[in-house]
């Protein structure tokens, strides 16, 4: 896993989107991040140990490739609507749902 910064994060997401245009998928997760980099013991708690201030943990993966950054809460939200507009870009190959499946509930329906 490689940490990055906001910026040059976003930049190697564009590019992951690239490589997967055609085919191959692209996850992306979101999670609370406490600024440790191993597990806890089974007790669940560390001596000594302060978490962080509130950050987030973005990460992306093709599969093959991971990529993933830190965000302070006060860069949390920009991170999301950039990532947004990136999803917004890049995803629109999906497939349209068909109608038939809406009609069949409208005519149980009555």
């Amino acid at each position: 896993m490689v940490l990055l910064e906001s910026k040059q994060f976003l930049t190697k997401l564009t590019k992951l989107f690239q490589k997967c245009w055609t085919s191959g998928s692209v996850f992306i997760s979101l999670k609370k991040y406490d600024g440790r980099t191993g597990s806890f013991p089974e007790k669940r708690s560390v001596e000594g140990f302060e978490p962080a201030d509130d950050k987030r943990l973005l990460r992306a993966t093709d599969g093959k490739k991971k990529i993933s950054t830190v965000a302070s809460s006060e860069e949390v939200s920009k991170l999301q609507m950039a990532c947004s507009n990136l999803l917004r870009a890049n995803v629109d190959g999906l497939k349209k749902r068909s109608k038939k499946n809406k009609s069949k509930k409208a005519r149980t329906a009555q």
